[in-house]
């Protein structure tokens, strides 16, 4: 009970802080340019201060934050604003080499795949979360993380044989 009534008081500050990275990035990953990213950013936290959702526990809190990124990102894809730009080719500063090789190999995977990976590794959840957030069978999911992998490593491979 004394979880509920936490969820129920935490400041917008501290959500914020708490989650801003985890949004950042799956908008990030779905959009491939930082100017999207940080719409749907933006975008995400408008809606949670407008609804001022409530929630039982922090694991639906992240849910909800998750699948509300997702659905902006879809929504941004949809648009005709979207269908008629050309994206600017930006690159992001990681700390290591490998970080940045992995990053733009991901990006060359389809965008149902690039979220269930992003989902299952970066943000540390479960396959049954996973479907829970996306509306998706965990078989599903746990079939697009295995296609993901294999493609993945296809990619890999390929960039190896050069």
């Amino acid at each position: 009970m004394e979880q509920e009534s936490f969820c129920a008081n935490d400041s917008l500050e501290s959500v914020i802080n708490a989650y801003s990275n985890m949004v950042y990035r799956l908008a990030f990953s779905h959009t491939r340019d930082r100017c999207s990213a940080d719409d749907i950013y933006q975008e995400v936290f408008l809606r949670y201060i407008r609804k001022r959702p409530q929630f039982e526990t922090e694991k639906h809190r992240k849910a909800w934050l998750i699948r509300v990124t997702v659905n902006c990102c879809r929504k941004m894809w949809t648009s005709s604003w979207k269908k008629k730009i050309v994206p600017l080719d930006e690159s992001i500063i990681f700390e290591t080499k490998e970080e940045t090789n992995l990053h733009y190999e991901l990006q060359k995977l389809p965008v149902k795949y690039r979220t269930v990976i992003h989902l299952f590794y970066y943000e540390d959840l479960k396959v049954e979360e996973i479907g829970e957030i996306l509306h998706k069978k965990p078989s599903t999911v746990r079939a697009q993380l295995t296609r993901a992998r294999s493609k993945l490593k296809e990619i890999l491979k390929e960039g190896y044989d050069v």
